[in-house]
């Protein structure tokens, strides 16, 4: 029997969001149903939404930071109970057999990994996501909430803290390193926490300085601004080991990399809309890495919360009522959030 859940759904990307009511599948053996406690708004969801990353299955329900409690079990479940603390990320189901899935990379799954919105799962229906009051997930990618995280402050950390956490871990940023996390949002916010917690000497680079006094307290060491200094990439060459751009907008790769010392390394986890032209002269001279990251898997995603948990981080969030969805989205376009909006999901019952 397939259970129902009140949700907001949009059915076009300019209509607006509405609370309806949606069917989740009837639980599989291998499957937990949660209550969500908690959901993130992550700037993914307002891409996928408003078809700014191809055409979005409408009506749909959007959401991949999820956190709630466990509220029932399929009869093959062994990894959680009912009561259980519990978080959901972009991914719902890989085919866990490819060489990817194998060594714990389930978001590379070279099968097609199943996301948690706005995918096809493996019966065929549209995923959707977790803008609702409750969610059926298999087993194997459903994630343990520490008690030391709230679900709020949790509930973001499965994506923005995960998008950062991997490319500090895969290229073990430690203590005494020089990084730069460049742009303060709703992923930089996390970047800076984390590389903080590693030890290192961490630089927020933004376009001004307004928001400095955010980014010490996150525990960044100093914060530079673009456009208050001039001639301000050459005066910052070869100054940094690692750097981290979260940066959406349009930039220059080639400034970036001259701020890298020889041998250094820049991850990229925001998606600029358009091409950014690179010479490759800005590489092979001081034998640098451009380097990607996409989440990371299950077991780094749980790595991750309990390293959060055990240095005492959390994304920063401000609470929205299923009502102030749509205006939170403008806000989030706008650059108008410190640092991430969580749905209040016990608003839904006041529909």
């Amino acid at each position: 029997m397939t259970i129902s859940t009140k949700a907001l759904q949009k059915t076009g990307p300019n209509e607006p969001f509405k609370v309806v009511t949606i069917q989740r599948r009837d639980p599989r053996a291998d499957d937990v149903v949660i209550d969500i406690k908690a959901a993130g708004i992550c700037h993914s969801d307002i891409h996928t939404i408003r078809n700014e990353w191809g055409e979005a299955h409408f009506p749909l329900t959007v959401g991949h930071e999820i956190a709630g409690v466990v509220s029932a079990v399929g009869e093959d479940v062994t990894k959680f109970q009912v009561g259980d603390r519990v978080g959901v990320g972009c991914l719902v189901n890989s085919c866990g057999e490819c060489e990817q899935c194998q060594a714990g990379m389930e978001q590379n799954c070279l099968n097609g990994g199943v996301g948690t919105y706005n995918s096809t799962d493996v019966d065929g229906t549209i995923t959707q996501g977790g803008y609702a009051e409750k969610v059926v997930v298999n087993q194997d990618f459903v994630l343990r909430i520490p008690d030391a995280l709230d679900f709020d402050v949790a509930a973001p950390l499965l994506c923005a803290g995960i998008t950062t956490y991997s490319p500090l871990a895969r290229w073990d940023v430690k203590e005494g390193q020089k990084v730069a996390v460049v742009g303060l949002g709703g992923l930089g916010h996390m970047g800076v926490q984390i590389a903080a917690a590693k030890g290192a000497d961490v630089t927020v680079i933004s376009r001004t300085s307004r928001k400095a006094e955010e980014a010490a307290k996150l525990g960044a060491n100093r914060t530079l601004a673009t456009i208050e200094e001039e001639d301000f990439f050459k005066n910052h060459r070869g100054e940094f080991d690692f750097i981290l751009s979260t940066i959406s907008a349009e930039y220059s790769l080639e400034d970036y990399l001259r701020m890298l010392k020889p041998r250094g390394i820049m991850s990229v986890v925001g998606l600029p809309p358009e091409a950014l032209p690179l010479r490759l002269n800005r590489l092979v001279g001081g034998g640098k890495v451009l380097t990607g990251n996409n989440i990371g898997g299950i077991a780094e995603t749980q790595e991750m919360l309990d390293f959060c948990a055990e240095h005492g981080l959390g994304a920063v969030i401000e609470k929205v009522g299923v009502d102030d969805v749509d205006a939170a989205y403008e806000r989030v376009v706008a650059g108008d959030v410190k640092f991430r909006f969580v749905i209040d999901t016990a608003t839904f019952a006041e529909h």
